[in-house]
């Protein structure tokens, strides 16, 4: 059984956060590497807060929005 979004960890790894976004996983990593998404690399690993995450999304859909109205 999936975990529910409300359940996930502060810190996300590339496959928490693809499957949070519903995205592949690739295209998380170009998306971090691309510094297009909020991310941090620690070692060789790239981790994501989730909070960050959410301000992220959030912030796109209004952008997003404000675009389709123009």
């Amino acid at each position: 059984m999936k975990k529910k979004l409300k359940d996930s960890p502060e810190i996300l790894t590339v496959k928490q956060l693809a499957n949070y976004l519903q995205m592949n996983e690739h295209t998380i990593y170009r998306l971090a590497k691309s510094g297009k998404i909020p991310a941090l690399k620690i070692g060789a690993e790239w981790r994501f807060k989730k909070n960050l995450i959410d301000k992220w999304i959030e912030e796109k859909s209004i952008s997003n929005i404000k675009r389709e109205t123009k």
